[in-house]
Formats: structure tokens, sequence, C-alpha cells
């Protein structure tokens, strides 16, 4: 993983711009959409995770796999090809994408031999027991080893001619992970292009992919977007937060609208393929993911935004919900990673990617209901939001009255006679409204706070016959409540959508330039 130095601010020359202009203007229409699925097939899409293990009692490989199946993760990229972690994933569901490390593409690129023998020793010795579905070749070898990326495209053919010759090509994919920084212009989508120094590497490999009918591997990072932006790219645009009409980021060229980094990205990978007449190869999102914490130059590694990048990602992808430019294509997303590498080297961020701790505890609260069985065993995905102790009765109150006011929180069953009054004090009532209010926002991120009075908890805060909303052991009076104020709240916002739709008919946000988008958001902020 290396950061994107991005080239937002740069433009392209008049007569760049128009050519590109004109080739993705048309880029919709042009068939990708159907050559793609022909090539790629109707594969669902899916998130799987990255596993590095610069980690400190990393678990075995045996409790690993155990815990890959506990949390349903059936996808998994390794920076290598770990002989015991394959053989303990041997005879699962779970399929793992093996890396060729950077320092192997030198041997490999350089002999038939030597790449038949990488295969035989960590492909073949495990397929089919082991489900192997990609090789990934390198990991930003065009940025971060320049001088290998000669080696490159060789060590990859070579490869594939090891799996041609052991019958696997059609099973096992091949590709190569790149960092962002290698489409210049990106924002707006259309205007992006491959850094031109790098094309007779670059059209070669699409053409290898395209023939083959594999990716093109992408790491894409909206948390270094925003970070080398910040006054360009608002935070609620990198975090797929909801955003008002006014907010979307508008392609003058495509007048497509963006609600969120990534779309923006994969679609610039898109017509920079386009501008090299690759229409059939399909972006799968290798990398991507949010800090939790960071030192002092990076204020936004926290672990809400981390909580809030990582569940809307879920969501976004296990939701099809595809991009502006192809709403069709719904690229999978490994995200960067499982564990936080707390051996990594400076900066903090460095070492906390991880949506868990190396003992396998969680680090933040994901909020993934509603998305599948992803992440569906994961404690985390039973929370509840409850009042933090040693607050006063006052402060409490004027939150339990917002709750059940405005908040339109549930609060029947702390009525008196209700299964939940008892014990009739404000602590007690104002916990069953905080996770009434709480689970009826599905968990999202900050509805658990009422000014920094409530806490999330794992716990199940349910006590005799008082249950509470988020718990398991729901009673039917109770859910039939909740589900009524979940039906009012989904009606609000749908007419909430409905005139934001209408007000986006005439919203127009040229976010070509980047001083007039500079202008135009701290004008909005």
């Amino acid at each position: 993983m290396k950061k994107w130095s991005s080239s937002f601010s740069s433009m392209a020359d008049s007569k760049r711009f128009l050519l590109v202009f004109l080739i993705c203007t048309v880029l919709s229409e042009s068939g990708i959409v159907a050559e793609v699925k022909q090539t790629q097939g109707r594969a669902e899409p899916f998130v799987g995770v990255n596993i590095g293990t610069d980690v400190s009692n990393l678990l075995s490989p045996a409790d690993l796999v155990a815990f890959l199946k506990l949390q349903n993760i059936g996808h998994v990229r390794l920076y290598d090809a770990d002989s015991d972690i394959l053989k303990a994933l041997a005879r699962t569901k779970i399929r793992v994408i093996v890396s060729v490390p950077n320092n192997q593409l030198l041997a490999i690129g350089s002999s038939n031999v030597t790449a038949a023998t990488w295969i035989g020793r960590n492909v073949v010795a495990y397929y089919p027991e082991t489900l192997i579905t990609a090789i990934a070749v390198g990991d930003e070898v065009l940025t971060t080893v320049s001088s290998s990326a000669p080696l490159l495209l060789p060590a990859i053919e070579a490869l594939y001619s090891a799996l041609v010759a052991a019958n696997l090509h059609t099973e096992i994919k091949i590709s190569t992970p790149h960092a962002a920084s290698i489409i210049l212009d990106p924002f707006p989508p259309s205007q992006a292009f491959f850094n031109q120094t790098l094309n007779p590497i670059i059209l070669p490999l699409l053409q290898f992919l395209s023939k083959t009918g594999s990716p093109l591997m992408m790491n894409l990072y909206p948390y270094y977007v925003f970070m080398q932006n910040k006054g360009v790219v608002p935070l609620d645009n990198s975090l797929f937060k909801p955003l008002t009409p006014s907010k979307e980021m508008v392609d003058p060229n495509t007048l497509l609208h963006y609600t969120n980094v990534l779309d923006a990205m994969i679609d610039s990978v898109y017509c920079s393929m386009k501008n090299l007449n690759v229409t059939d190869v399909m972006v799968l999102v290798t990398e991507s993911g949010w800090p939790s914490r960071g030192d002092s130059k990076e204020p936004y590694a926290t672990i809400d935004n981390a909580d809030t990048y990582n569940s809307n990602l879920i969501k976004h992808v296990l939701d099809h919900s595809g991009t502006p430019l192809h709403p069709e294509l719904t690229s999978s997303v490994y995200i960067y990673e499982l564990f936080n590498e707390d051996l990594r080297s400076p900066p903090v961020s460095e070492a906390n990617w991880g949506l868990f701790h190396g003992n396998s505890t969680p680090v933040y609260l994901l909020h993934v209901s509603g998305s599948g069985t992803f992440l569906a065993n994961d404690t985390t995905n039973q929370t509840f939001c409850i009042a933090m102790d040693g607050v006063d009765a006052r402060t409490l109150q004027a939150a339990l009255d917002w709750a059940c006011g405005p908040g339109r929180a549930n609060c029947s069953e702390i009525q008196p006679g209700e299964g939940c009054y008892q014990p009739n004090n404000v602590k007690n009532h104002a916990s069953y409204a905080f996770d009434s209010y709480y689970q009826k926002e599905g968990r999202g991120s900050g509805s658990c706070d009422f000014k920094g009075v409530a806490m999330i908890t794992t716990t199940d805060p349910s006590h005799g016959s008082c249950i509470f909303p988020g718990s398991k052991k729901i009673s039917n009076k109770t859910k039939e409540a909740i589900n009524g104020t979940e039906a009012s709240g989904a009606a609000e916002q749908l007419r909430l959508v409905t005139v934001g739709s209408q007000i986006n008919k005439g919203s127009h946000i040229f976010w070509a330039f980047v001083a007039f988008f500079v202008v135009h958001y701290s004008f909005l902020l």
C-alpha cells in the first residue's frame, strides 16, 4: 500500500481535454458494459480482506482460518503464498488471491523455468483443495519499484504460460495491482488518462488482461485523496456519507453526479482504459480502507471515520451500487486490511488500517446489518446504545426527551405499566430510548452519542421482561412497534429523496476546474 500522489489540481491542455472528452462522452454507449459482462461473466460483487502479517502474536494458520469462517469472510488476498495458510485454507469455501512479492519479479521475469517452478510450488500443490482464484504479480510495481517495470509483463506472461501448462489458466486469473497514481487528471473522471510514460507497459498489459479475461487490479484510497486535497474534496464525499444534491460532485463533461470519491476513482480507471481502446476489462479494487489512528499530521485517521468508511463501503458494494458511469458494473473490493499490523514502521497510521487487532478483537464496531452474511457473526453486528454511567439526571432527561420527541424513538415500553418501565429511573429509561433511536437509525455512525451521554455496548442490556430493541430476544410487540417506527422513517426519507431528486435536476457544479471547485465548497462550508 502506497499513497497516491494526486494530480487533482492539474489540467490537460485544450486539445487533450477535447480528445478525452469526446472519447468518454460516448463511453456509456460504447458497449463496455456488455463487453465486460461477456468476458467476466456475471459473478456477484463481493467484499474481501487483505491479510498482512506484520502482526505481533498473529493467529496460527488454523485459528486464522477458523476466524475467517466465523466472520463469514469468503475472499482473502495474501501478500505472498504462505504455505501454512494455504494448507489451512484447504477444503474451505474461502477463495484466495496469492501474490508474487516484488523481490521475486527479477527471477520470474527472467526465466520461464523459475516461473513454472513458482506455479508448481505455490499453486498446483494446493489447488483445487485450496480455492486459489487469482495471482497478484508484484504490488504497485510501476510506481514503487520502477526499475522492475520492464520485467513485470514478462513475469506475468511466464506465470500464465505455466498456468496453461497445468491446465489452470481458465480457473485462475493473473494480474498486478497498481497505485491510483498511474492515472493523471483523475478528476473529473471523463478527462482521466494513464501516465503516458507508462503506456508502453500499460497498453500491452491491458491487452493481455483482455485476452485472458483477467481484471485490472487497482489500489484505491479515498483517504489519501482527501488528505492531499483538503478544502477541495469534502470529507463526507470521501466517507460515502449522504449528500444534498448541491454537494454532489458533477462531471461537467458527462453531467454525471458523484456522491462518493471511490466511484469517481473507479470511473477514472474506466475512462483511462477507454482512452487506450480497451473496453472489456473489469476493475478489481485490491485495496481500499481508512486508518483508525494517526499522528498529529493525520487528524482524520479516527475510529469514527474508519468505521464510517468501511461500513459504508461494504454496503455500497453488496448493494450492487455500480458507478455513475457504469451502474450495471459493481467492482469487488478487498478491504485493507483484516488486522492492524502493529509491527509496521511510522507513520502511526501504517499500523492502524485493520478491522481487528491481532488477537481478533474488533478495533471498532462495524455497522454492516442488512449487508448479507459478510461479518454477520461479528459480535459488533449485535450492538446496543445505552446511557453512560456518571451522567447527571438532568442531562440524561434532556437527551431522553429529545430521543422520544424529535428523535422519534419508540418509547412506548418505558411508559407506566409497560415491560421496561421498571426500574423507574431516568438512566434506565434513557438507555431504552437511546437504543430504540440507535436501532431505528440502522446503528449508523453518530447515532449513539446524544451529546456525549451515550455509549455503544455489545452486552445485551435486556433484563427480565424488558427486551431492548436491538436484542435478538425481541418480543413481537416491540418488534411491531420498531418496524412501524422504521417504516415511518423510511417514508420520510423517501419524501426527502423525491424532493432531492427534483432539486438534483437543476443542480450544476462545474467541478473540472479546481479554482471554481474550491470557491464553491468554501461557500457551502
